[in-house]
């Protein structure tokens, strides 16, 4: 069995604070035709390179119906930029329109399978995964991108069809797990080709 979510796997489930004060769980997306959960943080030179594009993203498509949320499972004890109060400060400093939310015990982030961040999966209306990966081949500079996978994967399940590629890997920065040094993976987590 491989560690990230497979495809057509239902979304499992999340109660998770945001920064905003709200709880967020899958409930909270009930009426959107995608949903879009990013594994995400404050730290990771990918991230920061991709949050433009994220904010970008959640314009383009919230008016049709596509709803977003990142989430930030990093431990903060060896990675403080990572904490929930660090979070509040870069989503006000970006304007964050989508929820950002913290999965402090990293239960969601073990759920999903979340390699690295970021880590996008792309769930229909009835919560079953279509798309998992990156939002395209170059998260640190949005100028060098040629391949757009997330986007391709949304526009395409918009239309009802299947995405081309339903699997790519994530780059970027490991997921920070507890008790673990900075690069660990689980052995199993090696599963994307």
């Amino acid at each position: 069995m491989s560690f990230t979510l497979e495809i057509g796997s239902k979304a499992p489930g999340f109660n998770l604070p945001g920064v905003d004060g709200k709880q967020y769980s899958l409930a909270s997306f009930k009426d959107a035709r995608l949903l879009v959960v990013v594994f995400s943080c404050n730290h990771c030179p990918a991230v920061i390179g991709s949050q433009d594009r994220m904010i970008k993203l959640y314009a383009d498509y919230k008016p049709k119906g596509v709803e977003m949320i990142a989430i930030n499972s990093n431990e903060d004890r060896n990675h403080p930029d990572d904490s929930f109060e660090k979070m509040k400060v870069r989503a006000r400093e970006k304007g964050f329109l989508f929820p950002y939310v913290r999965d402090a015990g990293q239960g969601v982030a073990k759920a999903y399978g979340a390699l690295r961040t970021p880590h996008f999966y792309v769930f229909d209306e009835q919560r079953l995964l279509r798309y998992t990966g990156r939002m395209d081949d170059n998260p640190y500079d949005a100028a060098k991108a040629a391949q757009f996978d997330l986007r391709n994967a949304i526009n395409l399940l918009l239309l009802g069809e299947k995405p081309l590629v339903e699997l790519t890997n994530p780059i970027g920065c490991n997921v920070k797990w507890l008790d673990k040094d900075a690069h660990w993976m689980p052995p199993e987590a090696c599963d994307l080709v």
